[in-house]
């Protein structure tokens, strides 16, 4: 008789893909070089694959697919996220692990052909991307070079609304010794079932490295985007007393007051392809990365790594936002906004990465060390054009004369990190980091004239401290628990770039509890992942009427979130995600205590199919025209650019 042990289930090395992406190495999570399942948070990879087998053309598709994000693309806010009940300047939106500022200023619809993953990190994440991150972040990793055989692709798809996707791409290593290349550029032009609507991308990237030795690899990258688009900001509500036969039931009810009383409302059916903005709109954006750096083994335990980068944008939007029924005219009226953005960034991080043995465990401590400086320009309508115009049968017309003022923002930030793991037992480790961060705001206002308002110049300084512990343990081969407490910090009032003198100047304080467990099994064809959160933000405030803001108190948000992905064959995956939340937000305003609280239970299964997504498709069919329902249906656009 021969006994011998069970055989372990086999866990894929670093970087073998997973069900879940488990496997990935998120930077934007740790800095320890920690795979999704090493690391005590909840974080989602979508890979590049995975895009592909979903469909996702742009990266606010990508993240409708991550449990616990929701997105959109609201034309004076593209690609805006919300996770775990937190968004605008509550989450960093990261390229390539650098902030470049609020997301709801910053970001914008970017296709997904040139990306290698998208990275979400759930709940406060300061202690890796800094202020603004109480409600986690979210990073954009462009494609990489590869060593070994040049590989290239190229993909193609066409839609019933005319719309398109291109891409070509190449990587592999050179008959240089030592120098790999990745080439990537893709073009795309989305339209939708609404009168003159489109947005038209382009996406071209690059990157080389260069391992000169065993010891040192340098690189550099380049990058250029646009987006152009002709925007849709909604249909008007108007009284159903006017519409008569072409009001539509189930999509609004109630009444509703906005300039005069429109008693019960609806939409008229005639307006459903009507665009009520100016011919002469646009919506663009250009962007420009410069990035270099290297890689240096200053001896077998100590590894230098450091990283140039600057970053140049110019945005632009110029509509008619505003489109609202006057019943005292029985007409629409409408009004127009403009608004635009120069900024240019430029900054430096350093990593010192030290693994040694401490009393027999093994350690790795990251020390970061990352400044920036960043300049940004608003120029803005002083005058809002406006004009009246039928329901239907109109000439769209043109914006009219633009007058505009001007804000300015400079902002310096420096931060020291330190990032450690020390493994107490082959199974059991604690991770933990601190960030300690400065940040310097200088801020300017003038009116047409060049004038300077009121309470202009002014000056601002923080200095938030934030941080991470939690601990992984690897309970049997593939089945890892987590917990961790976390903490952020973000601008209280409004997003750093646009904070008035007037307003409260302090920064919230967040702070998150989380509890969870990913498993991998069945020979690394199934995955599941659980996680159940509290994250407080403190020193919140709301709005008290017209621009006045009184302290809110704060904002609390709990719940759970479950992932499962099974691959039994390689070209069919089964995937399921489930989330169930409660957000609350108590709230003292002119000595009335109040307290809002909304709960929220999603999920989604799904049987991927390889085909091109079609103009018939929910994502393909609505992306258009969704963001116009929600402004019809919730509330005039206002701007917050």
């Amino acid at each position: 008789m021969v006994a011998s042990a069970a055989p372990k289930p086999a866990v894929p090395a670093a970087g073998a893909p997973t069900p879940l992406n488990s496997n990935a190495v998120a930077e934007s999570a740790s800095r320890l070089g920690l795979t999704v399942r090493e690391t005590p948070a909840t974080v989602e990879v979508i890979s590049a694959e995975t895009m592909r087998e979903q469909g996702y053309r742009t990266v606010s598709e990508v993240a409708q697919g991550a449990v616990g994000v929701t997105s959109g693309d609201a034309p004076g806010e593209p690609a805006g996220f919300s996770m775990r009940g937190f968004t605008n300047s509550q989450i960093n939106t990261l390229y390539n692990g650098i902030k470049i500022g609020p997301q709801n200023m910053t970001s914008r619809i970017m296709d997904t052909a040139n990306l290698e993953a998208v990275e979400f990190l759930k709940g406060p994440a300061s202690l890796i991307s800094g202020e603004g991150a109480a409600g986690g972040s979210i990073n954009l990793v462009t494609k990489q070079p590869h060593t070994g055989a040049i590989r290239n692709e190229a993909d193609f798809s066409y839609d019933s609304l005319n719309s398109f996707r291109a891409h070509y791409g190449s990587g592999g290593s050179t008959n240089v010794q030592g120098l790999d290349y990745r080439f990537d550029i893709s073009r795309s032009s989305l339209n939708g079932f609404v009168d003159d609507t489109n947005t038209k991308t382009l996406d071209v990237s690059g990157q080389l490295n260069y391992r000169i030795s065993d010891s040192l690899k340098v690189w550099g990258a380049i990058e250029y985007r646009e987006d152009r688009g002709k925007a849709y900001w909604g249909a008007p509500l108007v009284p159903i007393a006017f519409s008569g036969s072409h009001a539509t039931t189930g999509i609004v009810s109630g009444t509703y007051f906005n300039r005069t009383d429109l008693g019960a409302v609806t939409i008229d059916d005639r307006t459903f392809n009507t665009n009520y903005n100016v011919l002469d709109n646009r919506n663009v954006a250009q962007e420009v990365w410069l990035r270099g750096g290297f890689e240096l083994k200053l001896a077998p335990d100590l590894t230098l790594k450091s990283q140039a980068y600057g970053y140049g944008a110019e945005r632009s939007w110029f509509n008619n936002e505003i489109e609202a029924f006057d019943s005292t005219k029985n007409q629409v009226y409408r009004e127009r906004f403009y608004v635009a953005h120069s900024q240019r960034l430029v900054g430096n991080i350093t990593d010192l990465i030290w693994d040694t043995n401490i009393a027999g465990f093994d350690n790795r401590l990251v020390t970061t060390l990352s400044s920036s400086y960043l300049d940004f320009v608003r120029p803005g309508a002083a005058k809002f054009p406006n004009d009246y115009v039928p329901l239907v049968d109109f000439d769209r017309g043109y914006y009219g004369l633009l007058a505009t003022k001007q804000q300015t923002a400079r902002i310096d930030n420096e931060a020291l990190s330190f990032e450690d793991r020390l493994k107490l037992t082959r199974t059991f480790a604690l991770i933990g980091g601190l960030r300690v961060e400065h940040i310097g705001l200088d801020r300017n206002s003038t009116d047409e004239n060049g004038l300077v308002n009121a309470g202009f110049p002014f000056t601002k300084d923080w200095a938030p401290v934030t941080g991470r512990i939690g601990y992984t343990w690897e309970a049997v081969p593939g089945l890892t628990f987590f917990s961790q407490y976390a903490t952020g910090a973000d601008i209280s009032a409004n997003n750093i770039f646009l904070l008035l003198p007037t307003q409260p100047l302090d920064l919230t304080t967040a702070r998150t509890y989380e509890t969870g467990v990913k498993h991998l099994f069945w020979d690394n064809r199934a995955e599941w992942s659980f996680s159940a959160y509290d994250i407080l933000r403190k020193n919140v405030y709301a709005a008290a009427g017209g621009q006045a803001l009184n302290i809110a108190g704060r904002q609390e948000s709990k719940g759970v979130e479950l992932a499962a992905s099974v691959r039994p064959i390689e070209p069919l995956r089964l995937w399921a995600t489930s989330l169930m939340s409660m957000r609350a937000m108590p709230t003292t305003i002119s000595s009335a205590d109040r307290s809002r609280a909304t709960r929220r239970r999603t999920c989604r299964a799904s049987l991927p199919m390889l085909a091109p997504r079609t103009a018939s498709s929910r994502r393909g069919r609505l992306k258009s025209a969704s963001p116009a329902v929600m402004s019809a249906t919730a509330t005039i656009p206002m701007p917050t650019r």
